[in-house]
Parts: C-alpha cells; structure tokens; sequence
C-alpha cells in the first residue's frame, strides 16, 4: 500500500467505498469470499454473512490480517429470524451503505425427481434469502439517504441463454434474483437506492463443479469480485435495475 509523504501511515484508498459499511452473503467461499475481500480491500467495513461459520471466521481473518476491517455473522439467510440478527448487527455497526447477495445454493436433480425440499431449499437460499436481505438492508439505506444493492445472478436465469439439465430449481430461482433487482430499483429511486444484478456464467468455484463438473470455467471469483467493486465505486443511478451478463471467455 502507498505510504503518504512523510508519513508512515497508509493513504486511504480512494472511492465510494472508503469508509462505508458493505455486508455481502455468501462470504464464506466463492465469488462471496472474493468479493468480500475486495471490499475490504477497497476501505469498506465488510460484515460477513454465510451458514459455516468456520469457513467465514477464516475469510474474515484474511482479510483482517492484511489490514482491513470484517466482521463475521453467522447467518442463514432463508431464514428470516437470522437475516433479522444479522442486520440488527449491522445498524450497532454503523449507517449501511451497499450489500453484495452472493449467497446461493444448487443442487443438481432431474427435473422429475426434483424433490419439494430441494425446490424449497433452492428457491428459500437463492431467492428469498435475496429478498430478505435486500428488504432488510432497503430500511437501513432509506435512513441514511442512500444505498448500493448488487445482487448475484447466472446466465441460467437469462432469458434464450443456454441452459444445463438437472438445474430446474436453481435456474427459475436466478430468473427471480433478476426480476427482484428490477423492482427494488423502481422504488429505491426516490430513496437514492441503486440495484445491479450481475448474472455470470461459468465461475471457477464448487458450485459450478456440482453443477457440470465437465464445463470450463472461464471467469474466477476474482474476475467477479472485480466487477462488482468498479460497480459499487461508480454512479449507479443511470443504470439501476439493470442486468450484466458475464459470459466466460472460455
């Protein structure tokens, strides 16, 4: 890090980010933990909210050991008790600024054997898990008199994209991930609330492996995390609502 001139304090990094509170799910593995770090990284307090606690204790202590700030929630964001701890965390915290929903879940099933509880689970984690985050954190934000919301997509819930067998549950919960992020710009607009979705396609990460452990992965958590914090560092207003297909460059 650049060191000010005559000084050994650290210069700040600069951006939207810098200084704010950022909460991203999913944090524990994955495109979350990537974007997780970024954001901290990037100046932000990130709290980290994922099911294995093990897993996101070891996320947050990366990334407080090369100096940033994280604070790390156990959560199961389907239900809706824990997203309500968790954001009852983050307002003891501090103002939120922006959330990154990067939690998600795919269990791969022929459709006729898709059982009621994978459906459940499926659409519980990757859907309503998105809404009460994104319902939780809109509150928060209408109080401060701003806010950024990214939420985390896939190519299988894009309309005329190729599609894989035994997704059925996993591709009708990202068509709603897209269609949530549209309504919640609509009303955060007065509110000074923006809301990206970001639909990426093959990510080297274990979900893709549970997917189609044959396909080629041509983006990393990285390349993602990346993304998403030149989103959350840019003017949003214009675009809000809108959804960014990442297709590999496999």
């Amino acid at each position: 890090m650049e060191q000010s001139v005559g000084s050994n304090r650290p210069i700040p990094p600069a951006g939207w980010l810098a200084g704010r509170l950022v909460v991203v799910t999913g944090a524990s593995q994955g495109i979350g933990a990537a974007t997780a770090a970024a954001v901290a990284a990037a100046g932000a307090h990130v709290v980290l909210a994922a099911r294995n606690g093990q897993a996101l204790e070891a996320v947050a202590g990366r990334i407080m050991a090369a100096g940033g700030q994280a604070t790390p929630v156990p959560t199961d964001v389907s239900q809706e008790e824990a997203v309500n701890r968790l954001f009852a965390k983050v307002d003891a915290t501090g103002q939120l600024a922006g959330l990154v929903c990067a939690a998600g879940l795919l269990t791969p099933a022929p459709f006729p054997t898709t059982t009621s509880f994978v459906w459940d689970e499926t659409i519980g984690v990757n859907l309503t898990g998105t809404f009460l985050c994104c319902r939780a954190a809109f509150i928060a934000m209408v109080s401060g008199g701003e806010g950024r919301i990214i939420n985390i997509g896939s190519l299988s819930g894009v309309y005329a994209t190729e599609k894989f067998p035994g997704l059925a549950a996993y591709n009708v919960s990202k068509y709603g991930v897209i269609g949530l992020t549209e309504a919640i710009a609509v009303e955060g607009k007065e509110h000074g609330i923006s809301a990206i979705c970001v639909s990426p396609g093959a990510v080297d990460t274990q979900m893709l492996r549970r997917a189609n452990p044959a396909l080629r992965p041509g983006l990393t958590p990285d390349d993602v995390a990346e993304l998403i914090i030149a989103l959350l560092n840019s003017p949003l207003d214009a675009v809000s609502g809108a959804n960014l297909p990442l297709f590999s460059n496999a």
